[in-house]
């Protein structure tokens, strides 16, 4: 009997995902459970496991190609296991089939002392990672992972093919993968006027956008299109926030096991400012304002594949160590592909904080149907004039963009002056609760 391998429910608003990597070819035997292929959706990646064991028949979409829920993306003919070899078959050498017995081992190294054998097991590596080192032909145990628990990134990959330095126009240019696993050949512009070596280092290359580059590139486009988006700015001294870390800081971390970060602070002063101006944390439906009355904040995370929104939920409802481990977790999982559908569903806000990457100012895009997003900065020393006196302060420039068509410039002025407030007094968190 034969076995649709269909595509599965992605998760709720997500009707199409992109054919990322077969794990399997035809002819394989496969078990239940094990999985044939990896599908990219614009959140995340989803692995689709056989719900039979016996011999993948067909692969009916190759890589790269794009499905919708309940497409057949191949057949399996059910076999209760894994077919003999036919008698009728000649038997390989005796020389042959210890060769290829080592090179089915994991690579073992020897002890220098006592000759004994220490196996190594292969390193983790991420999907993308993974395909890029496929694509040009690069041994992945040879380098060394930045990734958590030391796992290889994608730009792990990247920095080992720029140390291995540019090929010469005789040299075979290696193909390059795009993140949905579509291989183009990179594209050589060369003029008559050009020396070879000029030509090698004016190399273009063309590849297909990820699912989740194209998604992310489609609802960028539209926010910018189909909202009246303003954004307002103001600047906070955060020197009281940085004290309280650094006289509270180790005390927190043997109380809780984990820092006391930036984040936190943020999170609860933004909840307080949306209950203060509860239409920053609504969204337009049709001529109707949904009102949210809780509190779900996403936190924007960059990734090697593009920007991922995950969501904290009932954000008025958690401390702050509850809070810094929810955000740990979320890095975390961004590093390793682990989000699910579950984490990045829905939000109420954003908040977004490009001063991790050394960004002094910034006008965020919104998240749709969110009409609010908090940009925060770099934390930088100017000079500030305080109290008739010119000091050295350390300052961050903050952002909030906002839909116009249903937030006033009023209201969005002092959303921040709110958020302002909090933050060069935490105190007044406490007493808010």
């Amino acid at each position: 009997m034969a076995i649709k391998i269909v595509v599965p429910e992605l998760g709720e608003s997500v009707l199409e995902a992109t054919v990322s990597r077969w794990l399997k070819k035809p002819g394989d035997f496969v078990n239940v459970g094990d999985v044939l292929v990896e599908l990219e959706t614009d959140k995340v990646n989803l692995e689709v496991g056989a719900k039979g064991s016996g011999v993948l028949q067909k692969i009916e979409v190759p890589e790269g190609k794009d499905v919708k829920v309940g497409d057949v993306l191949g057949m399996i003919e059910e076999k209760a296991e894994e077919p003999k070899p036919s008698s009728t078959e000649p038997e390989p050498a005796v020389a042959e089939t210890k060769e290829a017995e080592k090179e089915r081992e994991p690579a073992t190294a020897t002890s220098g002392k006592d000759g004994r054998e220490m196996r190594q097991t292969a390193p983790q590596v991420t999907p993308v990672a993974s395909r890029l080192a496929r694509a040009n032909d690069v041994d992945i145990s040879k380098i060394s992972g930045t990734g958590s628990e030391g796992r290889v990134t994608k730009a792990d990959v990247e920095l080992f093919l720029e140390g291995q330095g540019t090929p010469t126009e005789n040299e075979k240019q290696p193909q390059a993968e795009s993140p949905s696993g579509m291989i183009s050949e990179p594209k050589l512009v060369e003029s008559a006027s050009e020396s070879p070596s000029a030509s090698a280092q004016r190399r273009e290359e063309r590849m297909r956008m990820s699912r989740r580059r194209r998604t992310i590139a489609q609802r960028l486009l539209e926010a910018k299109q189909n909202t009246a988006m303003l954004t307002t700015f103001n600047e906070i001294d955060m020197g009281a926030v940085m004290d309280l870390r650094s006289r509270r800081n180790e005390e927190f971390q043997k109380r809780f096991g984990i820092k006391l970060g930036f984040t936190s602070f943020f999170v609860k002063a933004a909840v307080s400012a949306l209950k203060t101006f509860p239409q920053i944390n609504a969204e337009i439906d049709g001529e109707d304002i949904v009102l949210k009355h809780y509190y779900d904040i996403g936190m924007a995370v960059g990734s090697s594949e593009g920007l991922v929104v995950p969501v904290i939920r009932n954000a008025d409802q958690l401390s702050f160590a509850e809070i810094e481990k929810q955000v740990k977790d979320f890095v975390a999982k961004t590093d390793q592909g682990k989000l699910s559908i579950e984490d990045l569903r829905g939000g109420t806000f954003t908040i977004t904080n490009g001063g991790v990457f050394g960004s002094l100012l910034s006008t965020p895009i919104l998240n749709p149907p969110q009409v609010g997003i908090l940009g925060l900065h770099k934390i930088e020393e100017r000079p500030i004039v305080q109290n008739g006196q010119i000091v050295i302060r350390p300052m961050m420039y903050v952002a909030l963009s906002y839909d116009h068509r249903i937030v006033d410039g009023r209201e969005a002025v002092q959303f921040l002056v709110h958020i302002k407030q909090l933050i060069e007094d935490p105190a007044w968190m406490l007493v808010e609760g």
